[in-house]
């Protein structure tokens, strides 16, 4: 072995002896738990006994209504969530990047700082700010004529969504005016001399070449959002929240484990929400991937032969 392989060697031992111990063998103790199941013998007298039953607890999980609502609210919130998120964090990055902006390292702060309270708390001021007869929000809605339940059934996921745009709107817009400020000052100006107008410089030039930070935040974002559980978890302990205990698949595996034990089917709902999230993230990739490729340059024209026009 040469020298540079035993340097490599060292140097990559230790993350892959830590990502083998956090990752590799909690995920494989997930998909053998999700194998088995836990049954009482008799009448419930003689204690239980574990149970092999393959994909038992997977199709029994896929034939649970209730999972397959959360993955539906979950497609809901991604598609409520996503497009709020980019749109708001690249306008807030933008403003911040252009010529106009005055005290951009007070309103960055001032953005990002929602990002540094914990999920559980932000997630208590809200349902504090949601909730009737105790929300400074709600009583100023309704003495203006604005009733509006943020927590019933068609409230409860903008409601989620809100907070969640809270946490992280500030987050996403510190990354992309980091790519922004990187853009070679000198093809901004460039755009400008031959006439492009701010608007015209921002959409054909500032965002054509920030386009791999915007992948990376849909990327993250989409796996972020599929792991959803510390909002609505919070929200369900709210009075009257139509968000249920099984709300979202990870509610549902937390619910199965913790409440009835059953920890086979948490298991089996677990890999499922990892597949689905492994499945979506490679969709992801091969997108943007595919959208940041260039464009092939045109062939020139074939040379006519000699004496031809």
């Amino acid at each position: 072995m040469s020298v540079k392989a035993r340097a490599a060697a060292v140097l990559l031992t230790p993350f892959f002896a830590l990502f083998a111990v956090v990752m590799v063998v909690p995920v494989g103790y997930a998909v053998w738990l999700s194998l088995f199941t836990e049954q009482q013998s008799g009448l419930g007298f003689g204690g239980t006994h574990t149970v092999f039953t393959g994909l038992g607890n997977y199709t029994a999980a896929l034939g649970d209504p209730a999972l397959r609502d959360g993955f539906l609210v979950l497609l809901g919130y991604c598609a409520l969530y996503l497009p709020l998120l980019l749109a708001g964090a690249l306008a807030l990055a933008l403003l911040l990047d252009s010529a106009l902006a005055r005290a951009r390292r007070f309103f960055q702060l001032a953005l990002f700082l929602p990002h540094a309270v914990p999920g559980v708390i932000a997630a208590l001021i809200w349902v504090y700010l949601y909730t009737p007869r105790l929300s400074p929000v709600v009583a100023a809605m309704e003495s203006g004529g604005l009733g509006f339940d943020f927590l019933s059934p068609s409230g409860a996921l903008p409601s989620v969504v809100n907070i969640a745009l809270w946490e992280w709107l500030g987050y996403n817009m510190v990354i992309f005016y980091a790519a922004l400020q990187a853009i070679d000052r000198s093809v901004i100006e460039a755009a400008t001399v031959d006439g492009a107008g701010a608007w015209r410089v921002a959409t054909a030039v500032k965002l054509p070449l920030i386009r791999s930070s915007l992948a990376m935040v849909v990327l993250f974002t989409v796996i972020g959002s599929l792991q959803l559980f510390t909002e609505p978890l919070i929200l369900n302990q709210g009075s009257g929240s139509a968000v249920t205990s099984s709300w979202t698949p990870n509610m549902y595996a937390y619910t199965a484990a913790f409440a009835r034990n059953d920890y086979g089917l948490a298991a089996a709902s677990s890999v499922l929400l990892a597949l689905a999230a492994a499945l979506l993230s490679f969709c992801v990739t091969r997108l943007s991937g595919r959208a940041a490729r260039p464009a092939r340059a045109p062939r020139p024209p074939l040379a006519h032969p000699k004496g031809r026009p």
